[in-house]
């Protein structure tokens, strides 16, 4: 769900110097959490006891999202992946902190693992426009994904970039695949916040674009119809950002590790970056049927990594493993060209190792280990400590 705002900052000049003097794409990424009582392990609405306890010099990059039980961040714009990263642990810290001095926790999971009430909506007069237009689309205690900004030198650009990403989108999906249980059940899909998600009239892939032009045609006909209140309810799973020179891809839960949310970014950069040399070159995307792109969208969120997606090069479906791979040796000229390329390939090995957040989750409860556990181990995570799920 988006806030009236994207992003923290302006680009600094002297990193978007750097930026255009190398030809770099420049990066920054936001993520929605949950908010878990102190104890258990349901959602709490404590969202505004968080932001009375926030830091003044973190203010700026965190926001209120739609339910009352929920809270965003953004980090500034950055060139380097050690600074993203470095931004990014310094805001997971001090909101996780905040939120413990309010009596709650602060948890990096796609939608609510334990059971408990409907939360109420952030005192918003959007979201209450949101709620009045398209009723109860997104019941429980909130969904809380992951968007990752990519710079692009123009939107006419940035449109011919959409059309190559999308046969891509599914397997990054599958990478961030964190939301297996809600309300306290195995739900039999790796990311049941992308099946709860779908509900919206507007999400799911961009369709193939022709021009910038027809992008903006679309959004206006999509407001027209009353499936989206503005620009900002464009849910597609990459979109033109309404409010910076990026493209932004959407599709993912929010992860549980920091590593998780670095390795999405550098993959998401290097693959932007692949298509813009494609795109000057004159490279055609190929036009995905959108019924094939749904169900490897569908099948990124029942299987995350541990079980198949849809080759759209072949059509026929492998393991989704071996497409990330695919994936990542596609794109790992531009990991090495950013400096991304040993820090992607350690963190690639973890991910291969430790499975997604789902299968981490997925393997603490059959060790045992209750659903309490799991928001327990989540919110150590989620603040940079403790040992992982695996």
């Amino acid at each position: 769900m988006d806030t009236a705002t994207e992003g923290s900052t302006v680009l600094p000049a002297e990193i978007a110097a750097e930026a255009d003097r190398q030809d770099l794409l420049t990066l920054g990424i936001e993520e929605e959490y949950l908010l878990a009582d102190a104890v258990e392990p349901r959602a709490v609405e404590l969202v505004e006891e968080v932001f009375a306890e926030l830091p003044d010099d973190l203010r700026g990059s965190v926001q209120h999202e739609y339910y009352r039980s929920q809270i965003e961040v953004a980090s500034p714009p950055r060139l380097d992946l050690a600074d993203l990263r470095a931004a990014m642990e310094r805001l997971r810290t001090g909101v996780a902190a905040a939120a413990e001095r309010a009596g709650a926790r602060l948890v990096a999971v796609g939608t609510g693992p334990a059971a408990g009430p409907n939360m109420r909506l952030v005192d918003n007069p959007r979201y209450h426009l949101m709620r009045e237009r398209f009723g109860d689309l997104s019941p429980g205690q909130g969904m809380c994904g992951t968007h990752v900004h990519v710079s692009i030198p123009d939107p006419e650009t940035g449109v011919r970039i959409l059309n190559h990403l999308r046969p891509w989108l599914p397997v990054l999906q599958a990478a961030t695949a964190n939301s297996p249980l809600f309300a306290g059940r195995e739900t039999g899909y790796a990311s049941w916040r992308s099946m709860m998600w779908e509900r919206w009239p507007t999400v799911g892939p961009a369709p193939y674009l022709h021009s910038h032009e027809h992008y903006l045609t679309l959004i206006s006909d999509l407001e027209a119809s009353g499936a989206m209140l503005d620009e900002g309810m464009l849910y597609w799973y990459a979109r033109l950002s309404a409010s910076y020179p990026t493209v932004e891809i959407r599709m993912g839960d929010v992860t549980p590790t920091l590593d998780d949310a670095m390795l999405l970014t550098a993959l998401t950069r290097a693959l932007v970056a692949t298509l813009l040399r494609e795109v000057r070159d004159g490279v055609e995307a190929p036009d995905v049927p959108h019924p094939l792109l749904m169900a490897a969208h569908w099948r990124a969120a029942h299987d995350g990594l541990e079980g198949v997606n849809i080759d759209m090069a072949t059509r026929e479906p492998r393991p989704a493993w071996k497409l990330m791979r695919q994936l990542f040796d596609y794109v790992r000229p531009e990991l090495e060209r950013h400096g991304d390329l040993e820090t992607a390939t350690v963190l690639m090995g973890r991910l291969r190792a430790e499975g997604t957040g789902a299968a981490r989750q997925r393997a603490m409860l059959a060790r045992g280990a209750s659903v309490a556990d799991v928001v327990d181990e989540l919110a150590r995570l989620t603040r940079g400590a403790g040992t992982d799920l695996g």
